[in-house]
């Protein structure tokens, strides 16, 4: 695939899958990663992100990503897009991005960087490096301050870096990189749902999903809004999957444990459609019991206001 056809088909809502375990949470579930991607396609899913965040990519072992990613490619057409997730040191990431390829992925999104001591220089060059040793188109996950202006505009320079998942909640930096980062890249919104729409007029080409992996029409259908810049109705769809946002944003007993509920939600709200989410591996935990009632009560909530989840219901037009 080429870059120019890459950035296109990522100008859509992607989805950042879940990466299934066995009920002890020590294997990774292959037959349910393939149930899972097959039933987002069928609801007209395109873009999967595999061993991202939601994926558990840090719970996970270099072998076991390379499955995961390659389990995903292998239940899904052609006209599906594969972003892996990689990262850690330059050679971890290069033998994945060789893994990635090998097993049919289009491109990688490259996790944010993860190290005591950092310089930005140091930053851009492992950028650079990662871009020099791969065919596939790089997705640059910016989650905190060190990917700065600075080191997106040199980056962004970089024919493989083909966007930019933005997953911080400052929309006033985000219009400011958009307007001012001069390379060719697709703009996406990491932080979902809630505030797609005020990303969109800022500039956001598309954005990604969690909980899409059990709600994915109406997370489709709010997509499909954005695009018809039909804001009365991306609104409504909005408001209608922000408690499943709110309920992921909430901690985990401490302020520093931010979002500690994100993907303990994304799985039960799997199982409770009746797909497949199972156990999360430490360091995260499951839900409270009154959690996951509020999970299911949202979800009845959706299902009871007319998307079926079979097909778009019309809501909101």
């Amino acid at each position: 695939m080429t870059y120019d056809t890459l950035r296109e088909k990522l100008r859509n809502v992607g989805f950042t899958t879940a990466t299934p375990f066995s009920d002890d949470g020590d294997r990774v579930h292959h037959g349910a990663i393939e149930g899972n991607a097959r039933s987002l396609y069928e609801a007209g899913a395109r873009v999967f992100i595999p061993c991202g965040n939601t994926g558990e990519y840090y719970s996970l072992s270099s072998a076991e990503r390379i499955e995961v990613v390659r389990s995903t490619v292998d239940a899904l057409p052609n006209d599906s897009t594969v972003v892996g997730g990689a990262g850690g040191s330059t050679k971890n990431a290069i033998a994945l991005l060789e893994a990635y390829e090998a097993a049919g992925a289009d491109a990688a999104m490259i996790m944010y960087p993860r190290h005591t001591y950092l310089h930005e220089r140091g930053v851009i060059e492992y950028y650079r490096t990662l871009a020099s040793a791969t065919d596939l188109g790089l997705v640059v996950y910016k989650r905190g301050p060190l990917l700065t202006e600075t080191v997106l505009e040199d980056i962004a320079s970089l024919d493989a870096v083909v966007a930019v998942k933005y997953a911080v909640n400052d929309v006033k930096t985000f219009s400011r990189l958009v307007k001012n980062v001069s390379g060719d890249v697709v703009w996406l919104n990491g932080v979902a749902e809630r505030f797609a729409p005020t990303y969109a007029l800022e500039g956001a080409d598309g954005f990604t999903t969690g909980i899409g992996n059990f709600v994915p029409n109406p997370v489709l259908a709010l997509s499909d809004a954005l695009s018809e810049a039909d804001w009365e109705r991306a609104k409504r769809i909005r408001e209608l999957l922000r408690p499943l946002e709110d309920l992921r944003e909430e901690d985990g007993g401490a302020t520093p444990f931010t979002a500690a509920k994100n993907v303990p939600v994304v799985k039960l709200g799997l199982d409770h459609r009746g797909l497949h989410g199972g156990p999360v591996r430490e360091p995260l935990v499951g839900l409270s019991g009154g959690d996951e009632d509020r999970v299911r009560a949202y979800i009845d909530a959706i299902e009871r206001s007319g998307f079926d989840f079979n097909a778009d219901s019309g809501i909101g037009t």
